[in-house]
């Protein structure tokens, strides 16, 4: 048997997690959410380990895992790739095969690998990978190029102590750290565009986020469970319980938002929920307003985050991570909008913020694709 047929044989497909820059101390809280979302979505897995600073997923369908696992946070990328071990001429070889199995005639490519090894230079695996590929390609007409641009694929290989991944396919996680890796409970409340930013922000926080949804009419309850759907996938539970309730449509967006804040303010020291999450943007909220409502949240001994604070335009991206691409103008309308010091009536927020307390209820959810039904169903059948 030849060295490259042994070299195959020895082979395998994995899933390898590259954690992001701010999980790097959290690996046992990525790796414990990792089995735990498999689980939940009923993907079979051998197990999920450890390698230097990635981790391992031997799973049955690695695409269909690759899939389930880019919901959560705390992940710089994720690959699908050929494990081999780290000797540079099986390494070698795996890159060419794998390369000429992905590259399409004419193609421009870019030979990378990172990592480490002992025994030779990741420099010289590059330059010997792309004079190995060239030459066996030659139908292929492929060409290499000096690096990474627009046109060309990038073919990347990540090597460990003992290990090489060969990578297939490489996606982009959604960076941030791990769920509840704080392990300090929030409660948000979601009612528009900004407010379910802030909530998803919480989550990639690393906390573990209740969440509790606010609407006027029918309408805003539709729009709102979509917003709330693109959300539940990163909340690594099997059951999540979110509450709801329903208040007057407020016109007036300062006073709404005081309402809003009044409402988490008191469920939160009700269930004993030491912080909150304002719905609030420092770059388009006057100050006076900012720190008015943080005192609102101070004065019950809780204490409030500002998820949105410090974000301007990237904004825009991470609503465009949930899916609420078509909502980026009412975001940009946001930022156009220009507000005057005044007095916002106390007893006009109280009184919204207690008739919304009357209709509070409770609905647990498993999270899948009938959520939204499921939503507007049981608020139904409770009225």
């Amino acid at each position: 048997m030849s060295q490259d047929t042994g070299s195959r044989m020895d082979e395998k497909t994995v899933l390898v997690i590259f954690p992001s820059v701010f999980s790097l101390n959290k690996m046992n809280d990525l790796e414990a959410s990792i089995s735990k979302i498999l689980k939940i979505k009923k993907q079979r897995f051998t197990r999920v380990r450890k390698n230097d600073s990635v981790l391992v997923v031997d799973a049955d369908d690695p695409v269909f895992a690759s899939s389930t696992i880019g919901s959560l946070f705390g992940i710089d990328r994720i690959a699908i790739a050929k494990e081999v071990k780290n000797q540079f001429d099986t390494v070698l070889s795996t890159i060419t095969n794998t390369s000429m199995n992905v590259l399409l005639k004419g193609e421009k490519f870019y030979i990378k690998v990172e990592g480490k090894s002992t025994s030779y230079l990741t420099k010289d695996l590059e330059i010997a990978a792309t004079s190995s590929l060239i030459e066996k390609s030659i139908d292929l007409q492929v060409k290499p190029s000096l690096e990474l641009d627009h046109g060309s694929r990038l073919l990347y290989t990540y090597l460990t102590e003992s290990y090489a991944y060969v990578c297939i396919f490489v996606d982009k996680g959604l960076g941030g750290i791990p769920f509840n890796s704080q392990k300090e409970t929030m409660l948000c409340c979601i009612y528009d565009e900004l407010s379910a930013i802030a909530c998803l922000q919480s989550i990639k926080m690393g906390f573990d986020v209740k969440v509790l949804v606010s609407y006027s009419s029918d309408s805003d309850l539709l729009k709102t469970s979509k917003m709330i759907n693109r959300i539940l996938p990163s909340i690594v539970q099997e059951k999540i319980t979110l509450q709801f309730c329903k208040m007057p449509k407020i016109q007036d967006s300062l006073m709404k938002i005081r309402v809003i804040i009044n409402l988490i303010v008191s469920i939160a020291y009700s269930k004993k929920i030491k912080r909150v999450a304002l719905p609030i943007l420092p770059f388009v909220l006057p100050v006076w307003f900012v720190e008015d409502s943080i005192k609102v949240v101070f004065q019950k001994n809780l204490m409030p985050w500002i998820p949105l604070a410090g974000m301007d335009s990237s904004i825009l991206e991470n609503s465009r991570q949930i899916g609420l691409e078509k909502y980026i103008a009412n975001l940009e309308n946001l930022g156009k909008s220009k507000f005057i010091k005044r007095n916002i009536p106390k007893k006009k927020i109280q009184k919204n913020a207690s008739d919304a307390l009357k209709n509070l209820e409770s609905i647990s959810l498993t999270v899948g694709p009938k959520n939204v039904h499921d939503i507007i169903d049981s608020l139904r059948m409770n009225h």
